[in-house]
């Protein structure tokens, strides 16, 4: 699915430009992907936004052809921007690029409405692609994660990760920062929300996943994660 080498943009005289809106809470990050989009001749950046309230404020002002978003963004998360954007604007494409792994986000970011998932460790010809097989209209992740996504949806995940997807998406973050040693606190600086919110998704978590305790859950969360590391599960 993805190509190694990027198609040349071949645009008529005249012809419009694709219209982009990136959300990414890094400046150079941002910038980059900025320039790098503004250097094909058919797509070209008309917003950008450093966190979800900005972005959702962009995209509604500007009706872009692609947003591409960054799942980690101040406040409310990629995920929840998503269907954010999605319940105003059902026919919006969304890319999401992100440092996560994509085993762990990308099908939870098509469930949530994206139409593609990059990694943001991909080289400039793959992410220029992603953002062009999206604006044709099909779906974009790598060969692998489509395997994963398709046995998933055929009902085939078991274990550890078929019980971490009953997690919400915002439970499912959490979770992961639990599994990456991060305390309430911690947490709550890291996604700029309250200690105590932070503890009532850590209650739902417990619940959810049928744990005795919450250190019965961090560990749980950390051998997922070491799990996840190692390829397995």
């Amino acid at each position: 699915m993805k190509k190694t080498v990027a198609e040349p943009s071949i645009v008529k005289p005249g012809s419009p430009r694709h219209r982009i809106v990136v959300i990414e809470d890094h400046t150079l990050m941002r910038e980059g992907l900025i320039q790098l989009v503004n250097s094909q001749s058919d797509l070209e950046v008309v917003a950008e936004a450093a966190d979800a309230a900005k972005g959702l404020e962009v995209v509604l002002a500007t009706k872009p052809d692609v947003v591409i978003v960054d799942i980690t963004l101040p406040g409310r998360n990629g995920l929840e921007l998503i269907k954010d954007i999605k319940a105003q604007i059902p026919e919006q494409i969304i890319l999401v690029i992100s440092m996560h792994d994509e085993s762990l986000y990308a099908e939870r970011s098509l469930k949530a409405g994206a139409k593609g998932y990059i990694m943001k460790d991909a080289d400039r010809s793959s992410f220029i692609n992603a953002i062009r097989r999206v604006l044709e209209g099909a779906f974009y992740v790598s060969d692998k994660m489509s395997a994963e996504i398709f046995a998933s949806f055929a009902g085939k995940a078991q274990g550890a990760k078929a019980g971490v997807s009953r997690l919400s998406d915002r439970e499912f973050e959490i979770f992961e920062l639990l599994g990456q040693g991060l305390g309430t606190q911690d947490i709550a600086h890291r996604l700029g929300i309250s200690p105590k919110t932070v503890e009532v998704h850590r209650a739902h978590i417990r619940e959810k996943l049928e744990m005795p305790t919450g250190a019965a859950v961090v560990r749980f969360a950390v051998r997922w994660i070491e799990t996840r590391n190692l390829g397995g599960g």
